[in-house]
C-alpha cells in the first residue's frame, strides 16, 4: 500500500483567464483525515473534482494509491468514494434501490449488494424510509443518503466535500463517528468543509487555501498555537468603535487584531497582563467594549487571520 493515499504536486487548473489552481502541493497519509480549508472560490471543490477525475488538471501531477489521476481515471474511479456538494442520487427511487443500483455500478456482488444497503440504511437512520421515493426525503436525507451511497463500494479513499452541509446536530455527530469508525479501519478520508469544528475534531492535518494556493499546511493544533493559544474578544457598541479600537491596539500596543462588525478579536500566547492593558487603553480613549471573552483560539480564528474572513462567510459555490 503506498505510503501516502493521496499525493499532489504543482497542481494547476485554468478555466479559460481564471486560475482555479495555481501549483498546489498536498500529502495525505494512507489512513487518516486530511481537511482541505479555503474561503469560496479558493479552489476546493476545483480539487476535489481534479482528484475524482471529473476534471483534468492544466499542469502537475496528481496521484491517488500510487496512481495518476489523469493517466489511469478508470483505475482511480475504482479506488474511490465521493460524496460531493449537492445530493447525486435518483429521486425516483426508492433510498434502498439507490443503494442497490450504486453496488451495481461499482461492481459489489449481487448477494452483497442487498446486505450492504441495508446496513447503510441503518446506520444513516434511514431505514423507515427506505421503501420511499427519494422525492418524498427532507434534504438532510438526501444528504445522508448521499453520503451513504459513496460507502456502498467500501473505497479505500474517500472523498467528502461539505458532507455535513444541511445535517442537523445529531446527523452531524453520527456521520462524525462513522467517518472516525472507517479510519479506524484503514480508510482515508479528504474532508471540505463549512464547520471548522469539523476540521478541528477529525482531521489530523489541515491545509488552507487561498485564490489557489496553499497558505498553510500543518497539524491543526499546531496552527493555533502559531496564532496564540488563546483569544480575546471585546464586543463594541459598533463597527466605527471596533475600528478605533483597532487602531489604537496597533498603534499603542503594536498589537495586530482582527474585526467582525463590532467584535475585535486579539490573538494572545496567555499574557495576564495583555487584557489589563488592552482595558485599561481603551478606558483612556472612552471605548468601552460592552462585553468581554476570553477563549482558547480555534480553526476559525486560524482561518481569519490567514483569509481575511470567517469560514461560516465563505461556502464555496459552483465555482473554483
Amino acid at each position: 500500500m503506498a505510503e501516502s493515499a493521496i499525493s499532489v504536486r504543482d497542481l494547476s487548473k485554468r478555466f479559460g483567464s481564471v486560475t482555479a489552481l495555481a501549483g498546489v502541493d498536498l500529502e495525505v497519509p494512507t489512513g487518516t483525515v486530511f481537511g482541505l480549508l479555503g474561503p469560496n472560490g479558493a479552489g476546493k471543490t476545483t480539487a476535489i473534482r481534479i482528484l475524482t477525475t471529473i476534471l483534468r488538471p492544466t499542469g502537475g501531477r496528481a496521484e491517488v494509491l500510487g496512481h495518476d489521476v489523469a493517466r489511469e481515471p478508470a483505475v482511480v474511479r475504482g479506488l474511490i468514494g465521493l460524496a460531493g456538494q449537492y445530493a447525486a442520487v435518483d429521486p425516483n427511487l426508492t433510498g434502498r434501490e439507490n443503494l442497490r443500483l450504486i453496488g451495481r455500478l461499482t461492481r459489489v456482488p449481487r448477494a452483497a449488494r442487498r446486505t450492504r444497503a441495508d446496513e447503510l440504511l441503518e446506520r444513516f437512520g434511514l431505514t423507515g424510509a427506505g421503501d420511499r421515493t427519494v422525492r418524498t426525503y427532507s434534504g438532510g436525507m438526501r444528504r445522508r443518503l448521499d453520503v451513504a451511497a459513496s460507502l456502498v463500494p467500501q473505497p479505500p479513499v474517500l472523498f467528502l466535500d461539505e458532507p455535513t452541509s444541511g445535517l442537523d446536530p445529531a446527523s452531524r455527530l453520527g456521520l462524525w463517528e462513522l467517518i472516525r469508525e472507517l479510519v479506524g479501519a484503514g480508510t482515508t478520508v479528504l474532508l471540505t468543509t463549512q464547520y471548522l469544528e469539523e476540521a478541528d475534531r477529525l482531521a489530523s492535518r489541515v491545509a488552507v487555501l487561498s485564490a489557489g494556493r496553499v497558505i498553510a499546511d500543518d497539524e491543526p493544533a499546531a496552527l493555533k498555537e502559531r496564532l496564540g493559544t488563546t483569544v480575546i474578544e471585546l464586543r463594541m457598541a459598533d463597527g466605527e468603535q471596533a475600528m478605533r479600537a483597532i487602531g489604537l491596539l496597533a498603534d499603542r500596543l503594536a498589537r495586530a487584531a482582527e474585526r467582525q462588525d463590532a467584535t475585535v478579536r486579539i490573538p494572545s500566547r496567555d499574557e495576564p497582563r495583555l487584557l489589563l492593558d488592552v482595558l485599561h487603553l481603551l478606558d483612556r480613549e472612552a471605548l468601552v467594549p460592552r462585553g468581554v471573552a476570553v477563549r482558547e483560539s480555534s480553526l476559525d480564528d486560524v482561518f481569519l487571520a490567514l483569509t481575511g474572513q470567517h469560514a461560516s462567510n465563505s461556502v464555496e459555490g459552483n465555482g473554483a
